[in-house]
């Protein structure tokens, strides 16, 4: 795990502008075969909470789950990983308003316009609709956040909003908020009420 660690930290730093031997070395010595592309932390906190439900051990078997910072560096970070770089096995998830980011960042790094899994709107709504409102709402409470909930449900723009889109946008009102419930929400989910994107990303790994 602190060698996946240290490989995700010289991948970011490539990508930066930093030195390409550090990563190079890494993928090498572990190995790596294949890297999960992700927009930021809380996705990484939802694949890594539902391989854990399934007993993977992603690091272990040489698969980096990696947070790019934002959807628009997906072509940056293929064309370093991928074919043109350390030519390692490229996949990700992403909203599907990032669809066209990755779909060309993979296809111009020769990694396949479609090795990718898109989220309906986002991850977020995708775990929502699968848990439902009222059980999102009750874990919501378990961990503590029913106050702030409450008070941010009175705000005069969240009356337009349906229920789903209340929550979702919760989720994101305070920083950290979507890491933790990328991994509440997760956890929660029955075993077969895994959205489409998620499982399909665990189970092509």
């Amino acid at each position: 795990m602190a060698d996946m660690e240290a490989f995700r930290e010289a991948v970011t730093g490539w990508a930066a502008g930093g030195p390409g031997d550090p990563a190079r070395e890494l993928a090498e010595r572990l190995p790596v075969r294949a890297v999960v592309l992700l927009e930021g932390p809380s996705d990484v906190a939802a694949v890594n909470a539902l391989a854990a439900a399934r007993g993977r051990d992603l690091a272990g078997d040489g698969v980096c789950v990696l947070a790019m910072g934002g959807a628009m560096s997906v072509g940056r970070f293929a064309r370093l990983l991928g074919p043109p770089g350390l030519g390692l096995r490229l996949t990700g998830l992403c909203d599907e308003r990032e669809r066209g980011y990755y779909a060309r960042g993979f296809e111009q790094a020769g990694a396949g316009h479609d090795a990718f899994f898109v989220c309906a709107a986002d991850l977020e709504d995708e775990l929502i609709r699968a848990l439902g409102e009222e059980r999102v709402r009750d874990l919501i409470r378990a961990q503590g956040d029913l106050r702030p909930l409450t008070a941010f449900l009175r705000q005069p723009a969240q009356r337009e909003r349906t229920a789903r889109q209340q929550l979702r946008r919760f989720l994101g009102t305070k920083k950290g908020r979507k890491i933790q419930y990328g991994r509440v929400l997760v956890e929660a989910l029955d075993p077969g009420r895994v959205p489409a994107p998620l499982d399909d990303l665990l189970n092509g790994l």
